[in-house]
């Protein structure tokens, strides 16, 4: 048993002082406000939130694509050949120490789970490995060395477009029939064995343009209690392809097809309607953000104010991990609305500030799309927790929602003191507990690609 003690603390009904948090075999089992100073001490204890959409293998590629290309524009298409051409490099042996080093950043900046949109499945070519599950296996094992909660998405790419070409190099490393997909996932789901009870497997088909229709309604038969995430309506040339093949815009093909509810998480979302926005906003599917990737990819805004009146519900993820920060994902967010609307403050709620609706906001998608019981300080879920600093500057003085504002608008990672993922206290006093370790395995990893390449 462990208890924590926090000078104040965000409950589900609201702000707290000198909140104790019991915690018990990696559950919440009591939270008593007004109670006296009692075993772990730290000034604002917040839920941790689940990072809902990471491409591990991406992170190893952040700084390499900065340069003009011979395109005369570089995009969103361009940086893919790019990504496509790393991949020529990168094995089993790499992948590990690449996600490690991804979890541990992510857990040092507050997030308490990885949810792993994984596609990378074989070698290069398209040669499936002893198991196929090789891949996956790797991503586990590097969960089981950093404590992150993790929840796992296979993913099932099947074409190069909605004309069902063949993959194209580097597509090939992600191929899956139909049939292979089926024995993916079991081979992925295989892999959480040997990890803690709060992990968790997940359905991807990858997007419209890589499955077909046919192949999109396997996945969603497929483990029906369990998240499925998708990615959609990222980029224009995607929605033209979409709308020309299947004669809807891609939000609303899916719309009139399927039944989106809360179990999907829709991963971007970037280009949609007034009407679309409205329409998916009411299914209860989460919108997977990712600003920080989609900022760097050009992708575009997301139409965050008519979502938030149409009481959407969404969360975030570091996608190509190019920059693994937590407050900089939500800041991005409500900025890129600002720009767009030349307002201040736009996601703010009476009652609640701009920091408080998105970061709870993040909380509960996060949770959805995770398929976890997280998402608060509340008795019986999971105790993802994160404590902050407020011995510094940036806090100083501050109560309330201006301590979220504080820490999403002024503050920075280095914030974070402690994190514990279903009780696991993998970071004290802002460190993760084995950094040294990952640190150099990963920088030897580099330098073996670096010697590849």
């Amino acid at each position: 048993m462990v208890r924590i003690w926090a000078e104040r603390a965000l409950l589900p009904e609201g702000w707290a002082e000198n909140v104790s948090v019991t915690v018990e075999d990696g559950r919440i089992t009591a939270v008593t406000a007004g109670s006296a100073p009692e075993g772990h001490r730290v000034g604002l204890l917040l839920p941790a939130m689940a990072n809902l959409h990471s491409h591990a293998f991406q992170r190893a590629m952040a700084g390499l694509s900065e340069a003009r290309g011979p395109e005369p524009r570089d995009t969103f298409w361009t940086w893919r050949q790019i990504m496509y051409r790393f991949l020529e490099h990168l094995t089993p042996d790499d992948v590990e120490p690449i996600a490690a080093l991804v979890q541990m950043e992510m857990l040092e900046a507050g997030y308490a789970t990885n949810v792993e949109f994984h596609y990378l499945h074989h070698g290069v070519g398209g040669g499936h490995y002893d198991n196929i599950a090789e891949m996956a296996a790797r991503i586990a094992a590097a969960a089981s060395r950093t404590g992150i909660g993790l929840t796992l998405l296979p993913v099932h790419y099947q074409f190069g477009g909605t004309d069902r070409r063949a993959l194209i190099p580097g597509q090939d490393r992600f191929g899956t029939t139909p049939e292979e997909f089926q024995r993916l996932l079991e081979g992925a789901e295989g892999t959480l064995a040997h990890l803690d009870g709060d992990s968790g497997i997940g359905i991807a088909p990858h997007s419209l343009r890589a499955v077909s229709p046919e192949a999109l309604q396997m996945c969603v038969a497929l483990r029906p209690d369990r998240p499925l995430h998708m990615h959609l309506a990222e980029q224009i040339p995607e929605i033209h392809e979409i709308s020309a093949a299947y004669g809807r815009r891609p939000v609303e093909w899916v719309l009139d097809n399927f039944a989106p509810d809360r179990r999907w998480t829709l991963i971007h979302l970037t280009h949609m309607t007034e009407d679309e926005t409205r329409r998916l906003a009411a299914s209860g599917a989460v919108a997977g953000l990712c600003p920080i990737t989609e900022s760097s990819l050009g992708d575009g805004i997301f139409n965050g104010t008519i979502w938030a009146e149409a009481g959407g519900r969404l969360g975030f993820g570091s996608d190509s991990n190019i920059r693994i920060s937590l407050v900089e994902e939500l800041r991005t967010l409500e900025y890129s609305q600002r720009l767009r609307d030349r307002g201040r403050a736009i996601l703010a709620q009476p009652g609640r500030s701009t920091g408080r609706v998105i970061y709870e906001a993040g909380l509960d998608g996060g949770a959805t799309a995770a398929g976890r019981e997280t998402g608060a300080i509340a008795q019986g879920l999971w105790a993802d927790l994160v404590a902050i600093d407020t011995d510094n500057p940036v806090m100083a003085g501050r109560k309330d929602d201006q301590l979220l504002d504080s820490l999403i608008f002024a503050g920075h990672d280095g914030l974070v003191r402690d994190v514990w993922s279903a009780g696991r206290h993998v970071v004290q006093s802002g460190r993760h507990l084995d950094r040294d370790r990952i640190m150099a395995e990963y920088l030897a990893t580099i330098a073996r690609v670096q010697d590849r390449m």
